[in-house]
Formats: C-alpha cells, structure tokens, sequence
C-alpha cells in the first residue's frame, strides 16, 4: 500500500517512515505542508497520514483542498491537539480517523488498516477467498488452512490485488502502490515478483488466484467468501 506521510517533526518522520516500511507500506515522505499536498495531488495514493500543526500549509487545509479536488484515499489525522472541536473539525474537513500525540505505533497500525479495510468494503480484518486468507492485522496469509510464507514485497503485491479483487490492474498501478517513490521500477522484477508469488500460493497450478491478461495486467480472480 502507497502510504503519504506529511510531518514536519524530521525525527518522528524518519521514525515513522521506517517503521512501516518495516510492516508493508511503501511511503513517501513530506516534512512540510507544500511537499505533502504536491504529493497528495500527484501520486496514486492509498492511504495518508496527515500532522495539523504544518508550518507552512496547515494539514486542515490540506485535507481540505485534497478533498474539494476529488483526492477519496482515507486520511489519519495526527495532532497534538486534543481539543474535541478540533478533532471535529478535522472529521468535517474530509480526514477519517485522528490519532492524538503521544500514541503507540500499534494503535497507529490498526487504524490504517481498519481504515483500508473499510474504503475496500470489509470489516473484518480477515480477507477469505476460500480456499486463501489473507490477515491484514497479522499480516499472515493461508491457503487450505497452512501458511504461506511471503516476502515484504510479495505481501504487498497479494494484499493489493486482494483488496481490488476482480478489477484489472495494469503493471503501471500496481508498481507505484507497492514500491516506495525512490525504487528502480524495473517492469522485470515486477514479473518475477509474481511468478514467484504464484508458485507459493497455488504449487500444484489448480487453483490459479491471480490472472495474466496479456497487455491489460493483472486480477485476483478468487471468489470472496459468502459469509464475509
């Protein structure tokens, strides 16, 4: 998932960064308000995490602006103001979540997924396309109930396709969500990435999750769970 991070803080913005590229997020940085709403404008977003108190640009505006030029990606808020009405009037400018300064990374991570979960349409932080499950929470996937082992990147190629299961993504979309602004976007190392993928999730070829069609991209193509 391609993760926005705008704080001006230039330690908790490394700390941050570093921290959820640890657990599967590709993120770009922005220390100040005119950085980060360049990038919100511009990049195909998944996800932002917004601090109010910018020195040049608030992140109120921001969001605000984000949000009047149709920019629908889930936005966290993070404030060290922990004044209702401004946690109000944050959820009115257009953010979906707040988190208030000083918090555990731990909460933070649940609330991104929580929020992603949500803007794919699911609720439980379990994915089931019988016979695969993905656990966003726990970052675990299983296929016929025995764990998959996944790379980073290869977690992130799955998780992607998963939560815009039967749509097409083309080799371009899925590149710039699962890979940080700054990678060799190599075209190549995105095919091995998936042909090893495939191998792990289906060894036997009779299950076939994720499809090729050829000059279009790619689709998950697994049937989600009636239940879920």
């Amino acid at each position: 998932m391609h993760l926005l991070l705008i704080e001006d803080d230039p330690l908790l913005l490394e700390q941050l960064a570093t921290q959820l590229q640890g657990r599967g997020y590709a993120v770009t940085r922005a220390a100040n308000g005119t950085d980060g709403l360049y990038h919100g404008r511009e990049l195909p977003l998944d996800i932002a995490i917004v601090d109010l108190g910018l020195p040049d640009i608030s992140g109120m505006e921001i969001i605000r602006r984000l949000r009047q030029e149709g920019r629908n990606f889930p936005i966290l808020i993070l404030t060290a103001r922990g004044r209702w009405e401004e946690k109000v009037e944050g959820l009115e400018a257009g953010a979906d979540d707040y988190l208030v300064k000083p918090f555990q990374f731990e909460e933070l991570l649940a609330r991104l997924n929580a929020l992603l979960r949500r803007a794919g349409g699911w609720a439980s932080p379990v994915l089931s396309f019988p016979p695969l499950e993905l656990d966003m929470a726990a970052q675990r996937v299983s296929m016929r109930g025995h764990a998959v082992e996944l790379t980073a990147y290869e977690y992130r190629m799955l998780e992607y396709l998963v939560l815009h299961a039967g749509e097409v993504i083309s080799k371009t979309e899925l590149t710039e969500h699962i890979y940080d602004q700054d990678y060799d976007r190599d075209s190549n190392v995105l095919e091995v990435l998936l042909s090893r993928l495939r191998r792990k999730l289906d060894p036997d070829g009779d299950i076939k999750p994720i499809e090729t069609l050829r000059g279009r991209g790619y689709r998950f193509c697994l049937e989600k769970a009636d239940s879920s």
